[in-house]
């Protein structure tokens, strides 16, 4: 795996582009996510992957996923997470205790950003079902 990142227009702006040409924007400058919102928005990735790969072959009708992550930093440099809440809204006729399996699975065995994340950072999760005709769009 490969990537490589290049400055942009701007201060403290960059773009991501990985081996398949694919890119993100970066940003110290809040003119784009900055590289700690890109953190969490890989392990709700990574996770949701996971948990709608997991709930597919459990032949569970997940018709939508929504994760909201709330992480808390260090005061002082360098600013490491110290906490990360995931909360997961997963839409569809879903069994509570498939939800929670395929959850458990993915942030305890095949989450690679969470596992990595879980050696020094205290991860949590909760998770609500919700019936597809709730959707918000």
């Amino acid at each position: 795996m490969q990537i490589k990142l290049e400055s942009t227009p701007g201060s403290l702006n960059y773009k991501g582009t990985n081996e398949r040409g694919q890119s993100v924007q970066l940003s110290g400058a809040k003119e784009a996510p900055s590289p700690m919102e890109t953190v969490l928005m890989a392990v709700a990735g990574c996770s949701s992957i996971d948990v709608e790969l997991i709930l597919k072959k459990m032949r569970q009708d997940l018709q939508k996923v929504e994760v909201t992550v709330l992480a808390t930093r260090a005061e002082e440099a360098p600013k490491v997470f110290k906490t990360i809440q995931i909360r997961y809204i997963l839409y569809g006729d879903i069994k509570e205790e498939k939800a929670k399996q395929a959850i458990e699975l993915s942030m305890e065995k095949y989450c690679s950003v969470s596992l990595m994340l879980k050696a020094t950072v205290d991860i949590t999760y909760t998770f609500e079902i919700r019936p597809a005709g709730e959707q918000e769009g």
